[in-house]
């Protein structure tokens, strides 16, 4: 990953824009990564692989809870529970 100082990525915005439609461009401040400029495509992309991770660990978590014995109304009356 190429990376550039935030004044750099000021200065050249436009250019950095481009490439970052190729690959992804570390901005950094202070000499530390602090952002990532990706495509819209990569960006969308990102976004689904973490639903789709997301929804994966909440199906799992709910066969956990079933194989416990964790039913609806039970989760309901611990959820009520403000003790």
């Amino acid at each position: 990953m190429r990376t550039y100082t935030a004044n750099e990525a000021e200065t050249h915005f436009g250019e950095i824009l481009e490439l970052a439609q190729q690959e992804p461009v570390g901005v950094k401040r202070q000499n530390k990564v602090v952002g990532v400029m990706v495509s819209a495509q990569d960006y969308a992309a990102m976004r689904a692989f973490y639903a789709d991770r997301l929804l994966h660990s909440l199906d799992e978590a709910n066969d956990t809870a079933s194989k416990l014995g964790l039913t609806p109304k039970a989760l309901e009356a611990l959820l009520a529970d403000e003790s």
